[in-house]
């Protein structure tokens, strides 16, 4: 389903304006086709994946392969290629679907993810028609499988001081690779490496497409790890990999521009994928609290558990409405670009490109929620959470790279305000407008009209000064620090703090509102408790995020005037979270399971 006749939304722009809920696209949408998908994933799961975690943790010989050949069989591998190179040719939204229900897979699912998504990507969108029609085609199907090389001992965050290199040999003919990988998913059995390198004294790195049967390649043992056991991990040497030079992908030095587009998509596939994985560990925390009986009653009686089963379905419900608000918007963005004449793989990068902020928020905020649920679950388990015999040691374990993957939270963060400045320095973005506007209402007597008491007026209300909050933050710490700021990288965590909090109560809160919209207020009580509770508490995030960001540069009458300032955007009227939560734990206990 797409949003029509709406007005173009452009990336990072939810934090100067507000969006009319038409203008989302909520789970609640997919349509007959979408949840056919979904159930084939979910099935593929229970009959495959499930039942042999212990031997994917083991890495059975040849069993992630034959997974993976499975999967292809079943369409799960080409969801999102084009029909002419064998795939289903979906939207970027159904993708979504996919990554979301198969993201409770474990280490299988950062098999297909790395498969899928960095592995197969780079060649979709920026490979040459002979290109494609060579790999795309057996990638989809499975025939042949994927793997990313990019980071390096020395190139981590700073992906782009790799030293691997390639030489282009006397005739001509082909590059002659030479260097080390690490860290390589798929590394132990991938058909095809994307692999980025540096060619002379380049100053940025060109894109291979390296076949495993070109020879030169070695590898170190699997690497042993804290989580994702079943996921082959190795490093990978190029020893004068010959590769043929008609295998560069796209320009010379376009490396960096396709690692840093493809991993725009990385982290919002990534978000997606921390919903299924937390909704299968809720499902478990839930079963488990109706069955463990303590003081002659089940612990799902008790209002600690019950706190706790409640903002695990709050945090994941949050993730989940910004999750597909933002994949729609670049489906949107997609089909507008190819309106407008665009060549279709360009037009799918420059969609997801158009809202690398919101990528960047769900990678972070995703993983971060994924982490509170899995260490949630295991302490409503207690003793048996810390067994490997119980399913929440291996969720524990498998969690917390996501918080690494697809560069770390913290890099995230930055970017997020990095990227945003950049808009508003280009003109893309008037950010200054609105945040001069909020400098200047500091200085105004408060509006204290007449309340208006229609439903979510008072909710609005609030998400618009929470954008206020933010703007004022993040002007003054332009204003104050100017050239330096860039470097005060604590302040700008803090804004980042903001701006995700914003964009995911407002995602929750444009969903309930459509839902209301659709199915009536009685109907969707408890996603109101579940919208209501998440605004509240961001509220107090985005004051705490905020005060220790004007404290670390303001000073003085200045400094007191924007902490009035801060309080009065983030000031909340007094809200019963604990019922509240009590109410939407009761209906996950009754239901034993999601329900939302």
């Amino acid at each position: 389903m797409q949003t029509t006749n709406q007005p173009a939304i452009k990336g990072g722009g939810f934090i100067i304006k507000e969006t009319p809920f038409e203008a989302i696209f909520i789970p609640e949408e997919f349509d007959e086709e979408q949840i056919m998908i979904r159930q084939t994933c979910q099935d593929f799961l229970e009959a495959e994946v499930f039942p042999n975690l212990e031997r994917i943790d083991a890495q059975e010989e040849g069993l992630m392969q034959s997974l993976l050949d499975k999967a292809g069989e079943l369409g799960l591998l080409g969801v999102s290629i084009p029909e002419q190179y064998g795939g289903f040719g979906k939207n970027f939204n159904t993708s979504m679907l996919v990554a979301d229900v198969i993201g409770a897979g474990h280490s299988f699912a950062v098999a297909l993810s790395a498969h899928t998504g960095i592995g197969t990507l780079p060649i979709l969108y920026y490979g040459n028609d002979a290109q494609k029609e060579k790999y795309i085609p057996r990638l989809a199907t499975g025939e042949w499988k994927a793997a990313y090389c990019l980071t390096e001992p020395n190139a981590g965050s700073d992906a782009n001081s790799g030293r691997t290199r390639a030489v282009l040999n006397a005739e001509g003919t082909h590059y002659l690779l030479n260097g080390q990988k690490m860290w390589i998913t798929n590394g132990g059995f991938a058909d095809v490496f994307i692999v980025f390198a540096k060619i002379d004294g380049d100053k940025n790195h060109t894109a291979f497409i390296v076949e495993r049967e070109f020879g030169g390649i070695t590898m170190n043992p699997e690497e042993h790890k804290l989580g994702i056991k079943g996921s082959s991990t190795r490093q990978v040497f190029f020893n004068d990999c010959p590769v043929p030079a008609e295998n560069m992908l796209s320009e010379r030095e376009n490396g960096f521009k396709i690692a840093v587009n493809i991993l725009n998509v990385g982290r919002i596939k990534l978000g997606a994928a921390t919903i299924g994985s937390s909704r299968r560990v809720i499902n478990q925390a839930i079963n488990y609290a109706n069955e463990r009986v303590q003081f002659g009653l089940p612990i799902s009686k008790f209002g600690a558990i019950r706190y706790k089963l409640a903002e695990m379905a709050v945090r994941n419900f949050a993730v989940e409405s910004a999750a597909y608000r933002a994949g729609q918007n670049i489906d949107d963005a997609h089909e507008a670009l190819l309106a407008g004449g665009m060549d279709a793989a360009k037009a799918k990068l420059k969609a997801t490109e158009q809202f690398a902020v919101e990528c960047a928020i769900l990678k972070v905020w995703g993983s971060e929620m994924l982490d509170y649920v899995v260490d949630e679950g295991v302490q409503i388990y207690g003793g048996m959470g810390y067994s490997a015999d119980a399913p929440m040691e291996r969720a524990y374990r498998d969690s917390r790279i996501n918080r690494i993957f697809e560069g770390t939270n913290e890099v995230n963060r930055l970017l997020i305000v990095d990227m945003l400045l950049k808009r508003a320095l280009k003109g893309e973005l008037d950010l200054m407008g609105p945040a001069q506007a909020v400098a200047a209402e500091l200085m105004a007597i408060p509006d204290f009209g007449e309340t208006d008491e229609t439903l979510f007026a008072y909710e609005k209300k609030t998400l618009a000064n929470l954008k206020k909050a933010g703007l004022l933050v993040a002007g003054a710490a332009v204003q104050k620090l100017m050239m330096t700021l860039q470097k005060e990288q604590e302040i700008l965590m803090n804004i980042a703090d903001i701006i995700g909090y914003v964009y995911l109560a407002e995602s929750a809160l444009l969903r309930v509102e459509k839902l209301v919209h659709q199915q009536g207020e009685e109907a969707v009580k408890g996603q109101l408790d579940l919208m209501r509770i998440y605004l509240y508490t961001a509220t107090d995030s985005i004051y705490l995020a905020g005060k220790e960001a004007l404290n670390a540069f303001a000073e003085g009458d200045e400094l007191k005037m924007m902490l009035m300032g801060l309080r009065r955007f983030t000031k909340a009227e007094p809200y019963n979270a604990k019922d509240a939560r009590q109410r939407v734990a009761k209906q996950l206990i009754e239901a034993n399971g999601w329900c939302f």
